[in-house]
């Protein structure tokens, strides 16, 4: 019988969504997609009809951990990982695979299954996204293969990394050719127009001795070290631990700073894709919300105490906390304005990727308080 399980990555900073999120509550922790529902929150829902509640882990940042723990109550708190260092998704999923294999230490690495999930994406309809998982989790558990889900392009897309297939494949999971970085417009433009091309959703299932293996092959200066956990964490997993788990704290820096795709996914032989049945958003910046959120009749995303006046394919938030703070927008059309306690955004849609420039502005001023 096999064991399901999932990891959960948590960590990122959402700086884009700048000044609503915050190094103490990026973008994971805020009501984006949903008015009602923190993303990672929601990010739970989805899996856990098929993951039982106390089989996913969630990896983050020392900074995150008692915060999620906070928000999530239903996630046992020694699930709830803080990552010792950043060094991005290779290691953090070797990490997650010796917690893993340490927790189950009853099953055999090839009695163990493991769907990699994000945390700040967007997935629906949950019934059709569920159905996915249901069958990616079947491959990997009776093949040695790891299977990611593609999405099929909708709109020429230079922010995503595209999954080249071949146009003769016509099996219900496909044969991965190769994998491509971002493209400039051009070239996206090919690989949409192609058919044989998907968005890389950055989501993965594996057996974990498919995993280890592959890893081990590819990566071995991240793979050799997921043995030296395992044994680390065996003597301890159960003890929900503030911050990192000190005794890999060394070993976890000495790490490559690697992403699982340029350290196996680009390298290994045994990628498949499944066609993603689902609409998938990976949100990103604040214009992604008029993918996901309801608009009004002037096509704006409003929230909170506003007063609007002949403005237009606008996002407007009030998210201050002080209740006689109005926020008023008269005349504008395509712009982003978000005001908080202690910021305020004025932003062209068009330049919602340059939000990030301004955090990096602060940051270089030292005016911590503001992030």
């Amino acid at each position: 019988m096999m064991k399901r399980t999932a990891i959960i990555m948590a960590g990122g900073a959402g700086e884009r969504f700048w000044p609503l999120s915050r190094m103490s509550k990026p973008k994971q922790l805020l009501n984006l997609s949903s008015p009602d529902k923190m993303m990672i929150e929601e990010a739970i829902d989805r899996v856990s009809g098929i993951v039982s509640l106390d089989d996913i882990l969630i990896i983050t940042s020392e900074l995150l951990q008692e915060p999620i723990r906070n928000v999530l109550p239903n996630i046992p708190k020694e699930n709830v990982i803080a990552e010792p260092a950043k060094r991005n998704t290779a290691p953090c999923l070797a990490l997650g695979s010796a917690i893993i294999k340490s927790k189950y230490k009853d099953y055999k690495e090839n009695q163990i299954s493991v769907a990699v999930l994000t945390a700040d994406h967007t997935m629906t309809p949950i019934g059709y996204f569920q159905n996915d998982v249901i069958k990616a989790f079947e491959y990997v558990e009776n093949n040695q293969d790891i299977v990611t889900f593609g999405i099929k392009p909708y709109r020429i897309e230079t922010g995503y990394g595209y999954i080249e297939t071949n146009s003769n494949d016509q099996s219900e999971i496909k044969q991965v050719i190769s994998f491509k970085e971002k493209p400039n417009t051009e070239t996206a433009e090919v690989y949409v127009n192609s058919g044989n091309f998907y968005w890389n959703s950055g989501m993965f299932f594996f057996r974990l001795d498919t995993f280890i293996a592959g890893i081990m092959h590819h990566l071995s200066e991240v793979g050799s070290k997921i043995e030296t956990m395992t044994n680390l964490y065996s003597t301890d997993f159960g003890n929900a631990h503030h911050g990192c788990f000190l005794p890999v704290k060394s070993l976890f820096e000495s790490m490559p700073n690697i992403s699982i795709d340029y350290g196996l996914m680009e390298k290994a032989t045994n990628i498949k894709v499944l066609p993603a049945t689902f609409e998938w958003d990976d949100i990103g910046s604040w214009d992604s919300l008029d993918r996901v959120r309801t608009t009004d009749q002037s096509k704006n995303i409003v929230s909170g105490n506003v007063s609007i006046i002949n403005t237009k394919n606008s996002i407007i938030l009030n998210e201050s906390n002080l209740k006689d703070k109005i926020l008023s927008v008269i005349g504008l059309d395509n712009v982003v304005v978000v005001i908080t306690d202690d910021a305020v955004l004025v932003c062209d849609k068009s330049q919602v990727q340059d939000v990030k420039k301004t955090v990096e502005d602060l940051k270089s001023r030292k005016e911590f308080k503001f992030l």
